[in-house]
């Protein structure tokens, strides 16, 4: 498809969007931030869909195209010009005969890359609740300074409608900020005390104990104006996934649901791929697969994460990172930092995956990481072997990287059930690996 090609394709599959929200009206839920859009969105569709119609992108339909084709309900048909006629008609059918099912609220995930995206997905979806997870250093190549990219993804809330809320991850300095930019009711959520929506005690689950490699996910109490219920997020594992049903229970709370239906919806809540998911290892080891993309604030999280996780007597902490992509001038210091929390969280072999991961790699020796126990390889391919041949029973894996670098081939080389890597890994088929 050729570049004319495709933006005449964006700008009918556009019209079709909008023409299709004039006529049915639904409730838009935008969801933005550098991390956790997808687990947040998930977790908002695990609530909401136990009361009403609820539709929620699939994959990393976040963009220009994406967005349209979730607000239409049709998957992208790749070059295939008879499949994007087909959604163009599906699309008018849309308009011209009215579909009773059609979603009575829809959330869309809304991805920013370049200076500009917010501005153009706002022009087609004026969203009535927009959730921002946390601002960190991604496509700085394109934006610059952080400063852009917080007024580019602050573009959602100032333009929420009359009457609607932005829901700010209070804990996160740059999204917490947006609170200034707001002109409707504010939300917060966040483990500090001051957000308006909290996680108190939060804790790993395991399948048969404490102390055992089998980890199962996380519970919390969810806490809100002087009550709380205990939640648990199933094969989910960090502070992320709290955060998600956090931003799950905001969207509850402001249709008027209670704490304890909630909770019960979150039951539901899926994982979505290579993102902080829990996966079963060769060897008995525990995989904690976030391979879908990378950049320095939730690599360091998910370090943080390994660095609690209570393991079996001998059993190891392994870290295979990616080069984070896209980081512009931070790149050198945002790889270091990685390299510096590694060494904090006490991992014991860490594996690099890529030239600018050599940054981490040459920081963590530096700060104190025997030498012995760091490896570099050039791409994930020359690594997977190697962290085959090198785990060992109970040990715990965090593979992560960004997309780029094809992290997600390291987990099928490792997982338990490699013949389930299309229902469990990122980019198994064309249009992932796009």
């Amino acid at each position: 498809m050729t570049k004319k090609m495709k933006k005449l394709l964006q700008l009918k599959l556009k019209w079709l969007a909008k023409m299709i929200l004039a006529r049915y009206k639904p409730e838009i839920i935008g969801v933005t931030g550098s991390a956790g859009k997808t687990s947040a969105t998930e977790a908002i569709f695990a609530v909401l869909s136990s009361r009403m119609r609820v539709r929620h992108n699939e994959k990393n339909y976040n963009n220009e195209i994406g967005v349209p084709l979730t607000i239409i309900g049709k998957r992208s048909p790749g070059k295939n010009p008879i499949g994007w006629l087909a959604i163009l008609l599906y699309g008018l059918k849309l308009i011209l005969i009215k579909d009773k099912k059609y979603p009575e609220v829809l959330i869309l995930e809304m991805a920013v890359d370049r200076p500009g995206d917010m501005t153009y997905l706002n022009s087609i979806a004026k969203c009535r609740i927009g959730v921002v997870t946390l601002i960190g250093p991604m496509h700085l190549e394109y934006f610059g300074s952080i400063e852009n990219i917080i007024k580019e993804k602050g573009a959602l809330i100032t333009n929420l409608t009359a009457g609607g809320w932005a829901i700010l991850n209070h804990d996160d300095e740059e999204a917490r900020s947006m609170k200034s930019l707001s002109k409707v009711k504010v939300l917060t959520y966040g483990f500090d005390e001051k957000a308006d929506l909290k996680a108190l005690n939060p804790a790993f689950t395991f399948e048969e104990g404490p102390g055992s490699a089998k980890l199962a996910g996380m519970s919390f109490k969810l806490s809100y104006d002087g009550s709380s219920v205990p939640v648990r997020v199933p094969r989910m594992i960090g502070y992320q996934a709290i955060y998600a049903a956090l931003a799950g229970a905001a969207v509850g709370l402001i249709h008027g649901m209670n704490q304890v239906e909630i909770a019960f919806a979150l039951q539901s809540l899926k994982s979505p791929k290579g993102r902080m998911n829990l996966i079963n290892g060769i060897k008995n080891t525990s995989i904690i697969d976030d391979t879908y993309n990378a950049s320095p604030k939730p690599t360091i999280a998910a370090l943080d994460v390994l660095g609690k996780i209570p393991l079996a007597n001998g059993a190891r902490r392994f870290a295979v990172l990616g080069d984070m992509l896209e980081l512009g001038s931070y790149t050198e210091q945002g790889h270091c930092e990685v390299g510096q929390a590694a060494v904090k969280n006490g991992i014991d072999i860490l594996i690099t995956v890529g030239e600018r991961s050599l940054g981490i790699a040459e920081c963590a020796k530096k700060n104190g990481m025997a030498p012995e126990n760091v490896f570099n390889f050039g791409n994930a391919d020359a690594a997977r072997l190697f962290v085959q041949e090198r785990i060992k029973q109970g040990d715990l894996i965090l593979v992560k990287g960004s997309q780029g670098m094809r992290m997600e081939k390291i987990v099928k080389e490792i997982m338990a059930e490699p013949l389930r890597a299309a229902e469990l890994l990122v980019r198994q088929d064309w249009e992932d690996a796009e």
